[in-house]
């Protein structure tokens, strides 16, 4: 790790080996990162010792990284996944959550303060991602840590609630009463969303694998289903939103007959990455426009529903609720297993052997 001497912002870090004194502004310069190099299996991330850390902008925060979640979309992009705009950008660090504690703020920020226990998380599409001993995010994409979880739990949080939130919250804006289902609710989006929409008043009929379903029924979903019936004839009434965690035709197709008219369908599985991969960015993204727009029209027409590909996105207020939720303890993700950074490789293929199925978490020294 490097160190120098700044006036550009604040900054005051304190660990085993470094003490950075606040009245000479000092600040890391570089750190460990998991690197990606390339596209591949979890063989081709390398935990290196001094990869550049930016500078901060603005309105940035430098996080002393203490836990990261593994998320999907973390073995999906090593896999190549979104390759037509990750691959010019290579080396990438990949991770979105983060839990740590502020090691220095932009001259901008004013809600966060050095040494402060914080949580959050990156927009799918940034490059230089949480798997480092720092990291950098916007203030907007942080909030102060819910001081009755660790690290550790906090971490799995903001990326699959903010994404649950955007849909249930953003787009649908569920209400008290309404009835939600959340198709494949046994992973960390279904769970989240599961949560969110009982605390905002609303009756959860939930899918997911048998053995999710104890899991689910405590979140509070009211009915859950094992995936492998038939939901068609075993879910009764129409729902308000469908959140699709699972994707396919067939789901989607099932999920949309489920809805009332004027009802919401979300799902995670949208066509804009994928199109983009095969077509370039220049064909692809005007493609995945005009899809989208086809099949909004489509349902709009043919069954009266809203159709939505949702993604996760920075949402401060969003964020801010999320913490509060999980600080009365209506939220919770659980972690089934932890692993040093000095094992991403492991985690990694245990997450793709499908060794884990619960949420894996990276900590740091």
């Amino acid at each position: 790790m490097r160190i120098l001497r700044s006036r550009s912002f604040r900054a005051s870090v304190s660990d085993s080996n470094y003490h950075f004194n606040v009245g000479f502004r000092r600040f890391v310069t570089s750190c460990r990162a998991v690197v990606l190099p390339r596209f591949g299996g979890p063989e081709v991330l390398e935990l290196r010792p001094n990869v550049n850390v930016p500078d901060l902008k603005p309105h940035e925060v430098l996080v002393r990284t203490r836990a990261v979640s593994v998320n999907p979309l973390d073995t999906r992009m090593r896999s190549g996944y979104g390759r037509s705009i990750f691959e010019p950008l290579l080396p990438l660090i990949l991770g979105r959550d983060i839990s740590g504690e502020v090691a220095a703020v932009g001259d901008s920020v004013r809600g966060l303060s050095i040494g402060q226990e914080v949580f959050g998380a990156l927009h799918p599409t940034a490059v230089r991602g949480t798997y480092a001993d720092y990291a950098i995010l916007s203030d907007e994409e942080l909030a102060p840590k819910p001081p009755s979880v660790t690290h550790v739990e906090a971490s799995v949080i903001p990326f699959a609630a903010l994404t649950a939130w955007r849909a249930l919250k953003s787009t649908a804006r569920i209400a008290e009463g309404q009835r939600v289902l959340v198709v494949g609710g046994g992973g960390a989006v279904g769970l989240a969303a599961i949560q969110i929409s009982v605390a905002q008043g609303c009756y959860v009929t939930t899918t997911c694998g048998k053995q999710s379903i104890d899991r689910v029924l405590a979140a509070g979903a009211e009915q859950a289903v094992d995936y492998t019936e038939d939901i068609e004839l075993v879910i009764k009434g129409k729902f308000d939103a469908v959140l699709d965690t699972i994707g396919g035709p067939e789901t989607e197709r099932i999920s949309i007959n489920f809805l009332k008219r004027g009802g919401h369908y979300m799902t995670l599985q949208g066509e804009a990455a994928s199109l983009t991969d095969r077509y370039g960015i220049a064909f692809g993204l005007p493609v995945a426009t005009a899809v989208l727009l086809k099949k909004q029209n489509l349902y709009l027409c043919s069954h009266g529903i809203e159709y939505w590909w949702t993604y996760m996105r920075a949402d401060s207020e969003g964020l801010f609720e999320i913490r509060k939720l999980s600080e009365a303890g209506k939220l919770n993700i659980p972690v089934e297993k932890t692993f040093p950074i000095t094992q991403v490789i492991e985690a990694h293929e245990a997450k793709e052997k499908k060794q884990i199925h619960g949420k894996v978490v990276l900590k740091f020294d």
